[in-house]
This record gives C-alpha cells, structure tokens and sequence, in this order.
C-alpha cells in the first residue's frame, strides 16, 4: 500500500517550519549552548520523533510504527559516531561555537537533501532488481568490520584530507578569520573562507557515513515513506545532540565497537533473510541492547578517569 501523498506533503512542510524555527534561533543566539540547554533541546526532537511514530502507528499500524523506530534508532546511533568526527574537525580547525552551530545548521541542510536523493536511488533499485538487498546486507557487514578494526580515537591530519587538499588546489582561499562567512570578495573577485572548506567536509563526511546508515535502514523496511522519515527525525536532532556529546567523546570508548556489532547485526539480518525472519521487534531490541551494553561499558571502564 503506498503512503498517501498528503502524508508527504504534511511530514515536509512540518520541517520545512522547524528549520525555520530553529534558523531564527540560531541567529538570536550567538554564545555556546549550555550543556543543560542542549539535552532539553535535544530532548525535545526526540519528543517529536516519537510522537511521529505515535502518529504513524495509529495511521499505518503497528508494523510500520515499528519500522520506523528500528529505523529512527539505527540511524540516530550511526549519526553519534559521525558527530565524534566532526569535534575532531571543529577542534582541528579551532572553530568557534557559534560557527559550530552555522556549519551543523546547514549540514543537515545538506544531509537532508542527499539522503533524499540516496534514498530515492535505493527504493528505485530495490523494487526494480530485489537481490540488491544481498549486496546492501554484504556491504554492511563489510563496514561493520571494517569500523571494529579501526580504533575509536583514530586522529585525522585535516591537512592530508582529500578535501582538504582538492580545496587548496581548486578553489580560491582567502586566509584570515571572516566572522563566520563562508565567501568574501577580495581585489574584485570571489573567494571562498576556510569555514567553506570546513563545511564541505562536514557534508562529505556525512555522505560517507549515509553509505552505511541508509542501506542499514533498508534491512529493517523497504518502504520509502518509513526510510525517509526515519532518516529525517534522526538528522533534525544531531545539532543540539553534538553539543551534548561533544564532551563526552572520551568517555564513550567502546561505543564504535556496539556500533560495528549493530551494522553487522543488520547486515547479516539482511543477507540470511530467506533462510531466518527476525522480526522489526526483536531487531529493535537487539540494536537497544548492544547499544546499551557499550554506552554501560564505557562508563564503567572510564569511571576512574572521570573520578
């Protein structure tokens, strides 16, 4: 059954309004988030999100209330180590709080408009050649080996990225701090800041990390409407959750290796689909499980060190 279009329609305009809301915020509020204004905030795009699989549970059922839950969770946990790299990055280029909040702002501006695309491609590819999933499933194992065998505090040389360097080469960089602009105009002509260059990792970062993230989705339903939703509501609350995490990035040490577990849980979950159903419930409770497991071991291994 396909989702209604007014269902579309209502989802989009209702973030639409939100970005609106919180772009307004964003330049009423220059100084660096309280932490206890970040998990309030935080607090409430999650309110929001559940309320929306309240919604589409009482519309769609119980089934597709559950997908979007899996799907909100896998994807809201996979985001977590994606913002650990961007403190890497801010940190690396000492960027200022307020500009923190610029860069992430239209990140997700960014982040939703190719995660749409993405998602739009992968459906397309799904209802059209269905042993795509064998190979989303076999990629996503992949990269869940492929995340435990790296280590959780790995340091990236900014200098080295290949943004970095493509940037430095193709673009025409002004040098000096411009109060948060991404161009200025310099002797006639245009030029690019290095907060453009800072964001433009920001976006490609992200992309990298949707190449995991939404083929994990793709285990749990199929369904575009659900994909996409479940997508958007975990994006929309990673600007206030980086602030709350961002001091927190040394003490969660073992979250990688949960987060690997869940992608190999998911991909495995979508090769042997055939041959062993697990249902959305228990995925949901498997993925809360292994994500609680190594937030508990984190904190109990660094307890000391916080002492």
């Amino acid at each position: 059954m396909e989702t209604p279009l007014s269902f579309w329609l209502g989802f989009n305009a209702a973030v639409v309004v939100l970005l609106v809301m919180d772009l307004t915020v964003l330049r009423r509020q220059k100084r660096d988030p309280s932490m206890l204004e970040s998990i309030l905030t935080t607090l409430v795009w999650v309110t929001l999100a559940i309320g929306f699989g309240g919604w589409l549970t009482y519309q769609e059922g119980s089934a597709k209330g559950s997908e979007f839950f899996a799907g909100y969770v896998i994807e809201y946990s996979l985001s977590v180590d994606n913002l650990f790299l961007f403190v890497m990055i801010f940190s690396t280029f000492s960027v200022a709080p307020d500009q923190q909040r610029r860069l992430l702002f239209w990140g997700v501006i960014g982040a939703l408009l190719m995660r749409g695309a993405m998602i739009g491609a992968g459906t397309a590819l799904l209802s059209r050649f269905e042993w795509v999933i064998y190979i989303f499933g076999a990629y996503i194992l992949y990269a869940g080996f492929r995340m435990l065998s790296h280590k959780a505090e790995a340091v990236i040389d900014v200098e080295k990225h290949v943004v970095m360097r493509m940037a430095r080469r193709c673009l025409p960089l002004s040098s000096g701090d411009h109060h948060g602009r991404f161009f200025v105009r310099e002797s006639g002509s245009l030029k690019f800041t290095l907060l453009f260059v800072v964001l433009l990792m920001v976006e490609i970062t992200d992309l990298i990390f949707a190449l995991d993230s939404i083929p994990a989705i793709f285990g749990v339903t199929t369904d575009p409407f659900v994909v996409y939703t479940s997508n958007v509501c975990a994006i929309l609350g990673l600007r206030s959750l980086y602030f709350v995490l961002a001091g927190a990035v040394k003490n969660l040490i073992y979250l990688h290796i949960g987060l690997a577990f869940v992608l190999m849980f998911i991909g495995a979950k979508m090769v042997c689909g055939d041959f062993f159903h697990v249902s959305t419930e228990v995925s949901l409770m498997v993925v809360g499980a292994i994500l609680g497991i190594s937030v508990a071991a984190s904190l109990f291994k660094t307890a000391g060190t916080r002492a």
